[in-house]
């Protein structure tokens, strides 16, 4: 009895001694594959530096206040001639309409040019005269799309690393090709409209087109050359037009010069025709008198 008692006793004791001997095992796979594990094992991979200067460095966080406005920086000073009130308002009320409808603009621009030209040619006269206006117009009409396109050719062409050079290529090239293309179709078209034949277009051109070409080359490359180099390019047109309304006074009162001198040349010839036409029937008369007496 006491032998079964020690056997059954010692197999008790081996039981859990054996069960033990498993357990570990089966606790460190479970432990490896327990997510406390590998947070635990990530901890521990990192070094001890790099948690003190994480700890000692803590990042920077911006809070927001309330009725707070970033700085506005200075405005750039402006120049001398955005500070002239209405004139700057009308000056930018004017390019923003070039930007936004250059043609519409340029239309407008000319016929407004052309009329105040008109108006200050005629006012030399005693009379008005409306038809003279209504051509003045339609010449500006008709020229303001390509004055336009020649004018934007010329800024965007030509353009040279000395700006010396390239300004006066453009003043050449506008003197040399434009002007007197520009003055030969003022003139043409004065006379045509006004009614006169082939003969009369061209005596008119031979009459004031090469006085205008002389003279604008005393006005035109200096205002060339400024506009190309101080005015923006979306503001040169109305720069142009400001001198263009004494230039047109100018063309006009050419035009004007040239009719009178015409008209004049054709009273001349029509008082001469009778009084030649009269010495040669006088002449006649007298060479058949002659013969008849001589018979």
């Amino acid at each position: 009895m006491e032998a079964l008692r020690l056997y059954r006793t010692g197999l008790s004791q081996c039981r859990p001694n054996a069960l033990l001997r498993h357990r570990p095992k089966l606790c460190a796979r479970l432990h490896a594959h327990s997510p406390l594990q590998s947070r635990g094992a990530s901890t521990k991979q990192t070094p001890k530096s790099e948690q003190r200067t994480h700890a000692s460095a803590p990042e920077e966080v911006q809070i927001p206040i309330p009725n707070t406005v970033p700085p506005v920086p200075e405005p750039a000073p402006r120049q001398w001639w955005q500070r002239l009130g209405p004139i700057t308002r009308a000056a930018g009320a004017y390019g923003r309409a070039q930007r936004s409808r250059p043609y519409v603009t340029q239309l407008c621009t000319s016929l407004a040019i052309y009329f105040c030209a008109d108006l200050s040619a005629q006012s030399m006269d005693d009379e008005y005269d409306t038809k003279r206006t209504v051509r003045s117009l339609v010449i500006g009409a008709v020229s303001s799309i390509p004055s336009y396109k020649w004018f934007m050719f010329l800024s965007h062409n030509f353009n040279y690393s000395s700006k010396l050079l390239s300004l006066a290529t453009k003043i050449a090239i506008n003197q040399t090709f434009f002007t007197p293309l520009f003055n030969t179709y003022f003139f043409g078209m004065q006379s045509f409209l006004s009614g006169g034949s082939l003969s009369d277009v061209l005596d008119r051109i031979r009459r004031a087109v090469p006085t205008s070409i002389v003279n604008s080359l005393k006005l035109w490359p200096a205002v060339t050359a400024f506009s190309f180099t101080f005015i923006a390019p979306e503001y040169r047109s109305a720069f142009a037009g400001v001198i263009a309304v004494g230039w047109q006074t100018y063309l006009a009162y050419l035009n004007r010069q040239a009719e009178m001198a015409a008209a004049e040349t054709a009273a001349a010839i029509e008082a001469a025709l009778p009084g030649a036409a009269a010495r040669v029937a006088q002449g006649a008369a007298m060479a058949t008198a002659a013969e008849q007496e001589g018979r």
